[in-house]
């Protein structure tokens, strides 16, 4: 194997030997590429150099070295509004303070430096400015789904007062928090479905249920006929829906009682501090009904704008794109965008080069949901991710000689996308886990010593998940590193507010099967996102694009998988395999 010097030699070399012989690879659709371009003069080159960091010798001679070449003026230029850059965390699985094995509240206090340390001067921490909570709620369950009091913190947790100090400590760093609000259904342990089970089983055989005497029995769907996912309440003649499983009964979303109580829950979390919610299976407030669960969504939004106009609200409907984009009918702000993420989706099979994916359809994919949110919500944003707790993670996707670099290109096609981009904790150290949903739900890599100091044990039933990629101790001192990839594609994302609220139009002309071109405006503003989305170096003539109304264009930032130059010289890229480039 060649070493990293060999290797940054290598990448010159052949930097120089692809720009004298003109377009690279012969692919079909070439970019605008034209061989005669001169590259003796003026030539800004991201080439192996000694960076002065003052964070140690460990990232010279590494990708990182070669994305400060271009990077390292970058400001943070984040707007406070309702875009940002959310970490999606599971307590349950992030970080231990007390000892027990299980994360806990006081243990992402504890680690917040590593999300967001709010100091300009250090390049350490993944500066995301928003955080999702799965749920923290007291359940029976070791993933909290099943809800048995909606204003109280689990004790596996900690304490309100816990809270309240993470809420304190978050906004010390303008991290906007939402938390997981499972309004579908509570557990079966709930005080309202026991007490509506125990009236029920108390009614003499055939005698009709009275809501003045109980109104429980109204909170959810009881019936005497046994249905699809319906399950038999007790030994009586009553059955309550059940979609997800017996110990999850669904809510009656459309009882009054049940919106008031949901009103007086949210009111209890926004004065706590949170900025939203994550609204758990939307799509279910009325099964196989998108136009019903729309309505009871439309008065939920309705009721939340009029609270607070700045609450960000994003829902979760596991559907395809034409079923999950007509809930932005509602006046939701977002709605996860399922067609990107996991291992079938846009980007995995974009990178994986399946049948009618490739780097010019990922563009278009772009302007097509951008398109169809507007037409139906002109305030909408985007929910771009790529895995979640449901999903196998994304280090898996990929085998080979090539998967580091698919693994850490795949997070920058998320997180440059357009609206609030969600990250998964520990997608950015390349986790595994797949399987069984506790399987991707494993304890945070904070350490390879499972003994170490904040590691958590995972959720019981858990198999052994065998890492393909170092701990974070290992990578934070790792310059070609998954980690410092993510990071720096953070970096990116907050220093062009394009990035995440631009328009977004495809560039045709300056794509092809592996270069994507994507033109984002805001404000006045205009910025170039290109993709090499292959395994091979890719050339691209972008003289003639005009940008920001003139064709001089400058190379603002880079983003590489590995240590080969890019060079751009008098408006043409020389990019290696699987790195992106931002113009100005």
């Amino acid at each position: 194997m060649f070493n990293r010097r060999k290797k940054a030699l290598l990448g010159i070399i052949m930097s120089i030997a692809i720009l004298c012989s003109g377009c690279a690879g012969g692919r079909n659709n070439s970019a605008n590429v034209n061989t005669g371009v001169d590259v003796n003069a003026d030539t800004n080159v991201a080439a192996e150099t000694d960076v002065k960091v003052d964070t140690g010798d460990f990232r010279k001679e590494s990708a990182y070295s070669l994305m400060q070449t271009v990077n390292s003026s970058l400001a943070d230029h984040s707007i406070d509004d309702k875009y940002r850059t959310f970490y999606e965390i599971f307590p349950y699985s992030f970080a231990d303070s007390d000892g027990d094995g299980i994360g806990d509240l006081n243990g992402i206090i504890q680690n917040l430096d590593y999300l967001n340390d709010d100091d300009e001067n250090t390049d350490t921490d993944l500066n995301i400015n928003g955080i999702w909570l799965m749920p923290v709620m007291p359940s029976p369950s070791y993933h909290k789904y099943d809800v048995t009091d909606y204003m109280d913190i689990d004790p596996e947790y900690g304490t309100l007062e816990d809270f309240k100090a993470l809420m304190a400590e978050c906004e010390k760093r303008d991290i906007h928090v939402i938390i997981d609000l499972v309004m579908n259904h509570t557990s079966s342990e709930h005080p309202w479905f026991m007490e509506g089970c125990k009236y029920l089983e108390s009614l003499p055989q055939e005698a009709e249920p009275d809501s003045s005497v109980c109104p429980y029995v109204d909170y959810y769907h009881f019936s005497k006929e046994k249905q699809a996912n319906y399950h038999q309440v007790g030994d009586s003649e009553w059955y309550y829906e059940g979609q997800f499983w017996a110990g999850m009964p669904d809510l009656n979303m459309e009882n009054e009682a049940v919106i008031e109580e949901f009103d007086q829950i949210t009111d209890f979390w926004l004065d706590l501090g949170v900025s939203g919610f994550r609204l758990d299976a939307v799509g279910e407030y009325e099964s196989d009904n998108v136009t019903k669960s729309t309505e009871i969504l439309r008065q939920f939004v309705t009721e939340m704008k009029t609270k607070n106009p700045d609450i960000y609200l994003v829902g979760e409907i596991w559907s395809d794109m034409s079923t999950y984009t007509q809930y932005y009918d509602s006046g939701i702000d977002s709605c996860f965008d399922f067609a990107f993420a996991d291992s079938t989706g846009i980007i995995a099979n974009t990178i994986k080069g399946a049948k009618n994916y490739n780097a010019s359809s990922f563009g278009k994919a772009q302007v097509n949901i951008q398109d169809t949110i507007q037409s139906r919500n002109t305030d909408g944003i985007d929910a771009p991710f790529y895995t979640n707790h449901d999903m196998a993670r994304g280090a898996g996707y990929y085998s080979g000689d090539n998967s580091e670099a698919q693994t850490k290109i795949a997070q920058a096609m998320n997180l440059f996308m357009s609206g609030n981009a969600f990250l998964y904790y520990g997608e950015e150290l390349g986790m595994k886990g797949s399987g069984k949903d506790e399987n991707k739900r494993a304890p945070m890599f904070w350490s390879s010593d499972k003994q170490a100091e904040g590691m958590c044990s995972g959720p019981k039933d858990m198999d052994l998940v065998k890492m393909k990629y170092g701990s974070y101790e290992e990578q934070r001192e790792d310059g070609d590193s998954v980690f410092q990839f993510v990071k720096e594609t953070i970096k990116i994302r907050n220093a062009f507010p394009e990035i995440a609220r631009g328009q977004v139009t495809f560039e045709e002309a300056c794509s092809n099967d592996s270069i994507c071109t994507i033109r984002k405006s805001f404000d006045g503003n205009e910025i170039l996102l290109v993709y090499n989305i292959s395994e091979n170096p890719e050339q691209i003539d972008l003289r003639t694009l005009s940008l920001n109304n003139s064709t001089d264009k400058k190379l603002a930032a880079i983003l590489l998988t590995g240590t080969e130059a890019l060079t751009y010289d008098k408006g043409v890229l020389l990019m290696p395999s699987y790195s992106v480039a931002v113009l100005q």
